[in-house]
């Protein structure tokens, strides 16, 4: 039941992400920077976001293989079709936020703010289920069990790269930077910041909704609270006064 549980988290955020990165793309000040590459590609070749995207994440699981090697698991095949599902999403919200073509400078501004609000809470969702990662974050954690690099620093290298390639594309296909904008950076400023916030403030949620497994791992944190003291000796003196048990007891403890 309560994988079923996250499954359906997981599910639902991987659609709040999607709704969230058509409403950054939308804005039309740039998108977020994993999406970035198959923006700027879809811009220049027949194929949708949600296509590109799908081919896109394909190629960061190949890489996925190429680095992890033997330590490829299984549980990184189940990043295809999640990949799929959440290409196909895309498409759907991009054709929902169809309406959406703002003109006015502030207007682009708010509905970008929006995008990452909304993303964030589809990052929140997702960690929250905690059962797959989408191949962006899973290749950033590849490269962190090979190379034993810091997460944080090497994910924002990762997103630096990812903006920097879809500007170079831009340029060589389109002659001009299109896809990649200031959006790109506030998206990558705020969105993790949004996750974390939110996270911090709806840290009861996982009590509620996954009590058998906030069970066990409190089980298991108060174990490894005591396991210190398992394997040595200990003296139990019965008698303290009238005995010597006192005594006793102070100079074992100074031995």
């Amino acid at each position: 039941m309560e994988k079923l549980k996250r499954y359906l988290i997981f599910l639902v955020g991987l659609f709040v992400n999607s709704l969230g990165v058509s409403l950054i793309t939308k804005a039309n000040l740039g998108t977020s920077p994993i999406s970035s590459i198959p923006y700027v590609l879809s811009l220049n070749f027949p194929f949708t976001l949600g296509n590109f995207t799908i081919f896109f994440s394909i190629f960061l699981i190949a890489l996925q293989l190429i680095i992890l090697r033997k330590n490829f698991k299984l549980e990184h095949i189940l990043q295809i079709p999640v990949s799929i599902i959440f290409g196909y999403f895309i498409d759907l919200t991009m054709i929902l936020f169809s309406w959406v073509n703002p003109e006015a400078y502030i207007m682009k501004i708010v509905y970008l703010l929006i995008g990452c609000l909304i993303l964030g809470v589809g990052v929140y969702m997702e960690v929250l289920a905690d059962v797959v990662m989408l191949p962006g974050e899973s290749f950033v954690r590849a490269i962190v069990l090979t190379w034993k690099t810091n997460f944080g620093t090497t994910k924002i290298c990762f997103d630096v790269s990812m903006s920097v390639i879809a500007a170079v594309l831009s340029f060589v296909f389109a002659g001009r930077l299109d896809g990649v904008r200031e959006g790109t950076v506030i998206a990558a400023l705020l969105v993790g910041f949004i996750a974390r916030l939110i996270g911090k403030k709806l840290a009861f949620l996982k009590d509620m909704i996954f009590p058998e497994s906030v069970s066990a791992e409190n089980e298991n944190e108060a174990k490894e609270q005591t396991a210190g003291t398992y394997g040595k000796n200990v003296i139990a003196i019965g008698r303290q006064f009238g005995s010597g048990g006192h005594d006793i007891g102070k100079i074992l403890a100074e031995k």
